[in-house]
């Protein structure tokens, strides 16, 4: 086999594997990305809803939505990426997607937090393929002084939902029936 022939199949060989690498986020700015709009979303949230600081301090992991963006017109949708941390540590990279159907007409942005108050809920949701906020979920609400309701009974739920920093013209956030992938960014 000649140089310019071993040369040839080489790089035919290694070419779906740079394709693959190209198609996971493998050398991409993405994680970084989403990192920073993570502590930016943390920052947010800590400033406008002190009363998260006590769901961050009693939680074993928060997933941190910073960017979720909806649309609907009759059926909706809604996608954004985020990062669960540990210990204020990034662990895991996840999507979440949502659909609906319904009298609907609009689009927002929104951010929300996932906190995870026992270690049998983070566990839950790190070990399925793609978990969907459902029956464990609780909201804490915001109401008009700008302050959330973290009372001792909601500190045992499973998981608790922050939805904050709403922008845009279609009423409502909600997470039911949002579902969470683990992505590489």
């Amino acid at each position: 086999m000649t140089a310019f022939t071993r040369r040839s199949f080489l790089a035919a060989a290694s070419a779906p594997l740079a394709l693959a690498a190209c198609g996971n986020g493998i050398g991409s700015a993405g994680a970084q990305r989403i990192d920073g709009r993570v502590d930016t979303a943390f920052n947010f949230m800590y400033n406008t809803l002190p009363e998260t600081r006590t769901l961050a301090e009693k939680s074993v992991g928060i997933l941190m939505m910073p960017v979720v963006t909806e649309a609907g017109l009759g059926l909706g949708g809604a996608y954004g990426r985020g990062a669960l941390r540990i210990n204020d540590v990034t662990v895991d990279y996840y999507s979440t997607t949502a659909a609906s159907v319904g009298l609907q007409i609009g689009g927002q942005q929104y951010s929300h937090a996932l906190f995870f108050m026992t270690p049998a809920a983070l566990q839950n949701f790190r070990t399925s393929p793609g978990w969907t906020a459902g029956a464990e979920l609780e909201y804490a609400y915001q109401n008009r002084g700008k302050s959330i309701t973290t009372d001792t009974t909601a500190l045992l739920t499973p998981v608790i939902a922050v939805v904050f920093g709403q922008a845009g013209l279609l009423a409502g956030a909600s997470l039911e029936g949002a579902k969470y992938n683990r992505i590489i960014p």
